[in-house]
């Protein structure tokens, strides 16, 4: 790597809003996020925070236009 280009990469700190924590190596220092893997609806397997759909797109179309 060209010398004195590049930003300085350390070890910071990443803070979601459920409150975990993890460490990593990044460009920046204290990072701060809404959602992480710990509390994601994805990742955590909660059913109840996702949005359930209510069919496919050809069932949505019919029940739009009345057709049978």
């Amino acid at each position: 790597m060209k010398p004195g280009i590049h930003p300085k990469y350390e070890l910071t700190t990443i803070t979601c809003a459920c409150g975990a924590v993890y460490h990593v190596g990044s460009t920046k220092k204290n990072i701060r996020v809404e959602v992480c893997a710990n509390c994601h609806p994805f990742y955590s397997g909660n059913r109840s925070a996702r949005v359930e759909t209510t069919g496919g797109r050809i069932e949505r179309f019919r029940k739009k236009y009345g057709m049978a």
